[in-house]
């Protein structure tokens, strides 16, 4: 396997992955709060193709990469309809939170998979299929974490803006949820023009940065947890 090859694997397999788990999770906590579209419409579901949008998932972030511009994208959403849940306020503030906390579970899990590698490796270093393996954990645990970071991001029509929308008063709440029509237009000018504005002004890196780098220290620890061993940093950034 070649080296172009090898990483780009390594990348698009614990993507693709994080993806589709993020959105069972939000088509499974709907289902559970009474709202069962997602799985009326086969949404609930591994198979990736069902869950990716062609502009979102790989053009848009594609076009984004080139230009060396701050990449994001989104999956496509699974259907949730408020009204169909027991308490729609609640319900979808749950069901938002769903998607970033099943990416955090797999970010832990990964974290202790990888402990157990490191354990069963010792001072060697993986080669071949165990490299492959330890390479797509390693990608596992930061592409969920920043997944779940992104998505918490207070910009619609993020999963974080339903959570704000669900703690401000309702009269608030109704003006905010508006944004949302603007579709993801709004955030492609918050998090790509406005920085390429005002340079100084990094959304991405100042508001999901510190809590990254914090989260992987945790899970840095968890690794030595589980293997007994120091685990440099490099080893999972």
């Amino acid at each position: 396997m070649s080296d172009t090859v090898f990483e780009a694997a390594t990348l698009i397999i614990p993507l693709v992955f994080a993806i589709v788990f993020h959105e069972i999770a939000h088509g499974l906590m709907a289902r559970t709060l009474g709202d069962p579209t997602a799985s009326e419409r086969g949404r609930l579901t591994l198979n990736p193709l069902k869950h990716v949008d062609p502009i979102g998932t790989v053009v848009l972030p594609g076009m984004l990469a080139l230009a060396h511009l701050p990449v994001f994208g989104w999956a496509k959403p699974v259907p949730v309809i408020a009204a169909r849940m027991r308490n729609p306020r609640v319900g979808m503030m749950l069901t938002a939170a769903a998607g970033p906390g099943m990416n955090l579970i797999m970010a832990l899990l990964s974290a202790v998979l990888i402990g157990l590698m490191v354990r069963g490796y010792g001072d060697q270093t993986p080669t071949g299929l165990g490299l492959f393996v330890f390479k797509n954990l390693v990608n596992f645990i930061q592409i969920n974490v920043f997944l779940a970071l992104f998505n918490l991001l207070p910009i619609p029509p993020f999963d974080g803006s339903h959570i704000v929308e669900g703690l401000l008063p309702r009269s608030l709440a109704r003006g905010y949820g508006k944004l949302r029509n603007l579709g993801f237009a709004l955030a492609l000018i918050v998090l790509v023009v406005l920085p390429q504005l005002m340079p100084g002004l990094n959304i991405v890196g100042q508001l999901v940065g510190p809590p990254f780098e914090w989260t992987l220290d945790r899970l840095g620890t968890v690794i030595e947890s589980v293997s007994g061993q120091h685990v440099s940093p490099d080893k999972i950034a």
